[in-house]
């Protein structure tokens, strides 16, 4: 009986401690990703808004011209960065459950660059905590367990070239990156256009399709995927859709990550967007 007692005993103090490790860890974490944030924001020269007026959208393809008048650009300041807050249901492989996920994501449109800020809560007192990062054209993706043991601590020129794609996608939050001189816009027909982005030795495309009133309804690439044999090109298929304003600009606050693969289609992330603010003086 001692024995069982004494042995439930250690158990709770290694439990305790594991906890507050995780609790500091946790923090630590916290604090570096916030640096970055930091850095990242503060970017560019805020101090030089300009409004969007016409002319900057004319050399643009017609959907994307579409695009720009519907979400409202035109006539308002220049962006310079984003805080944007989301909530979503995760999935690391195909055949798992959904996780819940909480995530800040801040981004610059002068220096492009992002860092998502996560935390995937697996069960109570059991998480992930992750941050995704694309700076100065390179790419890491970090995901530890309890803020204490890496499963994800990936960099390299494939995590580049994916965290440029991602960049590149998610300028629907933002459309006035469109506008960037690292940009380039092709039309394809009436209702799509290919985005080109260069920046810093690394290279992407997407495909961008459009409604008939400008709204984006998704983006299509190819973004390397890592999976049980390595990186591999796999097609990435990403709808959004529930288009709300936020400071006037209309963007989707609903979407699917989705991964055509041979296999069948990994719905990797469904996401909400929560609350935009552009040109923030600081994180908070």
């Amino acid at each position: 009986m001692k024995f069982l007692i004494w042995t439930g005993a250690l158990l709770l103090v290694i439990l305790v401690f594991i906890f507050l490790l995780s609790q500091i860890s946790y923090n630590n974490f916290q604090k570096t990703a916030e640096k970055t944030a930091e850095e990242i924001i503060n970017k560019g020269n805020q101090k030089d808004i300009n409004p969007v007026i016409k002319k900057n959208i004319d050399t643009l393809p017609a959907p994307v011209q579409r695009w720009m008048r519907y979400s409202q650009v035109l006539d308002t300041e220049k962006i310079v960065n984003v805080r944007l807050k989301q909530k979503g249901i995760m999935k690391t492989k195909p055949d798992q459950k959904g996780i819940k996920t909480d995530a800040v994501q801040y981004f610059n449109l002068e220096q492009p660059s992002f860092i998502w800020i996560a935390k995937v809560k697996i069960i109570p007192f059991l998480y992930f905590a992750g941050r995704d990062t694309y700076l100065d054209g390179k790419g890491e993706m970090l995901i530890k367990v309890l803020s204490l043991f890496p499963v994800v601590n990936e960099t390299g020129s494939e995590i580049n070239q994916g965290t440029l794609t991602r960049y590149l996608g998610e300028i629907v939050w933002f459309p006035h990156a469109a506008l960037s001189q690292y940009i380039k816009w092709e039309e394809i027909d009436s209702n799509s256009a290919k985005a080109t982005m260069s920046y810093k030795g690394t290279k992407a495309s997407a495909v961008f399709n459009f409604d008939d009133q400008g709204r984006v309804t998704e983006y299509n690439c190819d973004r390397y995927y890592s999976g049980d044999q390595g990186y591999s090109l796999e097609k990435y298929h990403v709808p959004v859709w529930d288009y709300k304003e936020f400071s006037g600009i209309k963007v989707p606050t609903k979407g699917k990550a989705i991964w055509k693969l041979d296999t069948g289609d990994f719905e990797y992330y469904t996401l909400k967007i929560i609350d935009i603010d552009y040109n923030i003086d600081s994180l908070y």
